[in-house]
């Protein structure tokens, strides 16, 4: 019955063009035998199969590694759902599938798939909570596709093959018996032309599968001049890094040097592909690929290369490369991608619209923007016409369905004219937003939009997770602000000393890292909520919609509020924030001045700043906290581990700054320490002070004292305040004291970046931007020690 049922899918499939599901749902071994019955009935040239089981004969991948088949093409892929399902793994292997091609699902017993638990839903579990209170909602969003989208066939495995049965076929019915096409074999035989007066070798179009490509290569023939930018988006299974491999190749044969970037080198892989066979096919040879993923290159006999560095090495532009590729760009963050907007240089963005892996709608919907309002010359290209299968693939339509890959918020019409003051704000429970599609795709759209990694696994957490948790606000019942939030913190003594000795515990980000980073045992003890993401509909950006989120979020928390857990776990029942299970806020993201200053003015205080960059973003993170509850005086275990943190931080960066710290962005290390709550004392001695006045009012030299200069430094940072009109210094002196003082860089490089005539000039603006501070921190020995100066 498998083995007849494959085939008729096989048929259906290949005539068409399209993919077909066969779900083989049963225990696992009867699975695994049901698996091998398809791949025999059907004889596939290409079979991988995803699995925690190994021994396979085929080409085999972990669930948690599904990431390998990106770039590849199979005929049929197996996915064993037992053991570990992933979601992740569930969209990789439905890109993966070729048209013509299977997808063989092995699963439990529907009805009762929805119930079990497995290793994923370990990782959901996260302390204090156990696997008991995860739950299996996304699960039933599966089997509810599945069931309901064409082109799914069901069989429910029995004890013996005899005695399965076919809940349904799956087929659609386009043949019916009719004389079999072949239309994959078609697409694969075209070949183009390539169009008058161009640049690339024809080699490059002919290249080309579909018309959408071929407009794509010629649009990447604007890369050759300076100044220009191409942007090029589609749906995945499109060939639009194949097309910019094409580019590429062609742009390294005529002596180009192309630097190409993507979140991984896994994500460039089809680029490199197709430029290497280009350079083979016209030049007889590539000078070959080396190196890791830092490294990677094809060097051609023109002097010509490709070659690959990750986005934040990128965006530093190193030697000056002729054409720059960014593969995947929204998947990277939108401050990133500015900064290859250099007038100098020309630039191609390649983007997925839906994507498999996370592609956040920062791209379409703020840098986009961004790019047109910039110094380059901006071609767009759209590729609509698929490749590797038929446009109206119904499988296509239900990946993008069961895994949300097409989410998006509400439409701008819908929530133009939204007043802050008028939207309600309620809680989204995982039961609500199961149960409403048009809900649940706002508020997952919404999240996409917020950062630049949203994935299938965070649709399960949303649904299942039980220490998340989702509020929002909301206009004419309309989504336009949302949060994720995540309860951490609360876990007993004996999980709090195995992280101090080095334990890792999942989904506490906080008291994880103050526990084993910065040696704070009793720092998971109190309880907190985590801000994991905030958004707002990017048509009500800065209109006040998050900071009024966000309000409410404390407000509810520290009067009792409503549920901390998706899995219904309450918070609490008493009348105040401790009482609720909550002591503190906590945030956790990659720092900007602009953010730095949003969490600032929404109460939370500086703890710690990363001291490694993120890979993709290059960004360092910081963590902030705010306490729950009035400072009334009364015992506060939030506002406890707040100031012991502060303190810590303050006292890391005085030194750490000329360290670990030492090229971080000086406005960030601004913005940083200004929303630092821990006070700075100021002691320093006779022979200190004369050392500051002399060097700010007189003819002494800052060598003499550095480290006085660095404590009024740190205090004035701290303490300044960028809102109020009195504040001692100005941006370029808070740049000046972190670059210089805190940073110890040379006064030549200071000079430089920030604009000073001379190194001279630059120490002398240093002196002065100590007088304000020698007013406001000096003792009456070292105001007097000033006056002999002045009077002079």
């Amino acid at each position: 019955m498998i083995a007849e049922l494959a085939r008729a899918a096989k048929r259906e499939a290949e005539a068409t063009n399209e993919r077909r599901v066969l779900v083989c749902a049963g225990e696992r071994d009867r699975g695994v035998d049901a698996a091998y019955d398809v791949v025999e009935a059907v004889d596939p040239a290409s079979v991988s199969v995803v699995s925690t089981r190994e021994g396979f004969r085929f080409d085999e991948h972990r669930p948690r590694s599904a990431d390998e088949l990106l770039g590849r093409t199979r005929e049929v892929v197996v996915l064993d759902c037992h053991e570990q399902f992933v979601p992740n793994a569930l969209g990789r292997s439905v890109g993966a599938v070729d048209g013509g091609g299977l997808l063989v699902l092995l699963t439990p017993p529907l009805d009762a798939w929805p119930a079990r638990r497995d290793r994923f839903d370990e990782s959901l579990a996260v302390p204090p909570y156990d696997i008991d209170d995860v739950t299996g909602r996304f699960r039933e969003r599966v089997v509810e596709t599945m069931r309901s989208h064409p082109g799914i066939a069901i069989v429910s495995l029995g004890a013996t093959p005899e005695a399965d049965d076919v809940e349904r076929d799956g087929l659609t019915g386009v043949i019916d018996g009719s004389p079999e096409a072949d239309p994959a074999s078609e697409v694969t035989e075209r070949r183009h032309a390539a169009p008058p007066n161009t640049r690339f070798p024809a080699g490059a179009y002919e290249a080309c599968l579909t018309g959408d490509q071929v407009r794509a290569v010629a649009a990447f023939e604007a890369l050759s001049a300076p100044g220009n930018a191409v942007v090029v988006d589609s749906d995945r299974g499109r060939g639009k890094s194949s097309a910019a491999g094409l580019a590429a190749g062609a742009l390294a044969l005529a002596g180009d040097d192309v630097l190409v970037t993507a979140p991984a080198f896994r994500n460039a892989a089809e680029i490199f592909a197709r430029a290497n066979e280009l350079v083979d096919a016209e030049s007889g040879r590539a000078l070959g690929t080396a190196g890791d993923d830092s490294d990677r290159r094809i060097e051609t006999t023109a002097g010509g290369r490709v070659r690959y560095l990750p986005p934040a090495e990128a965006a530093e532009l190193p030697a000056d490369p002729d054409a720059l590729i960014v593969d995947e760009a929204a998947a990277l963050p939108v401050r990133l991608l500015e900064r290859f907007l250099d007038p100098s240089l020309s630039v191609a963005f390649c983007t997925t619209v839906h994507g498999y892996e996370g592609a956040g709608r920062g791209f379409a919907i703020r840098f986009r923007e961004r790019l047109l309002g910039g110094p380059l010359a901006v071609r767009d290209v759209h590729l609509d016409e698929p490749i590797r299968y038929a446009r109206d693939d119904p499988i296509e339509a239900w990946a993008a369905r069961a895994l949300l890959l097409d989410a998006r918020p509400a439409v701008d019409e819908a929530v133009s004219g939204a007043v802050v003051g008028d939207t309600a704000y309620r809680t989204l429970s995982p039961d609500e937003l199961l149960a409403d599609e048009t809900l649940l795709g706002e508020t997952f759209g919404l999240l996409v939009a917020a950062h630049y990694r949203t994935e299938p696994n965070d649709l399960a957490r949303l649904l299942d997770a039980p220490n998340l948790s989702a509020r929002a606000l909301t206009a004419d019942g309309r989504i336009v602000a949302v949060g994720l939030l995540a309860r951490e913190g609360g876990l007993d003594a004996e999980t709090r000393r195995r992280m101090y000795e080095g334990e890792r515990v999942r989904g506490n980000m906080v008291p994880d890292l103050l526990t084993s980073q910065l040696r704070d045992e009793e720092a998971a003890a109190p309880r907190g909520i985590r801000t994991v993401r905030i958004a707002t509909h990017h048509a009500l950006r800065d209109e006040g919609f998050g900071s009024r989120l966000l309000d409410e979020v404390h407000a509810e928390f520290e009067s009792g509020g409503d549920t901390a857990g998706g899995g219904g776990d309450t918070a609490g029942g008493g009348g105040n924030a401790a009482a609720d299970g909550v002591d503190y806020f906590s945030v956790g993201y990659g720092a900007t001045p602009r953010l730095l200053r949003f969490w600032q003015r929404a109460g939370y205080r500086t703890v710690h700043l990363s001291t490694s960059r993120n890979d993709v973003s290059g960004e360092h993170s910081a963590i902030m906290l705010r306490p729950a509850g009035e400072d009334d005086g009364a015992e506060n275990p939030g506002r406890t581990l707040l100031d012991r943190h502060a303190v810590a931080f303050r006292d890391r960066e005085r030194d750490g700054l000329s360290d670990a710290h030492r090229d971080v962005d000086p406005d960030v290390v601004g913005g940083a320490l200004r929303a630092c709550s821990a006070p700075v004392s100021i002691d320093l001695t006779e022979i200190e002070w004369r050392s500051v006045i002399g060097a700010s009012f007189g003819p002494g030299m800052y060598d003499s004292a550095p480290g006085a200069f660095r404590d009024l430094a740190l205090a004035a940072l701290i303490e300044g305040d960028n809102e109020s009109d009195d504040d001692a210094l100005d941006d370029r002196e808070k740049r000046l004291l972190v670059r210089k003082v805190l940073q110890g860089r040379p006064g030549e490089s200071v000079a430089e970046e920030l604009g000073y005539v001379s190194t001279a000039a630059c120490m002398r603006a240093l002196g002065t931007a100590y007088e304000p501070l020698v007013e406001r921190y000096g003792t009456d020995f070292a105001l007097a020690e000033r006056e002999r100066f002045i009077s002079e």
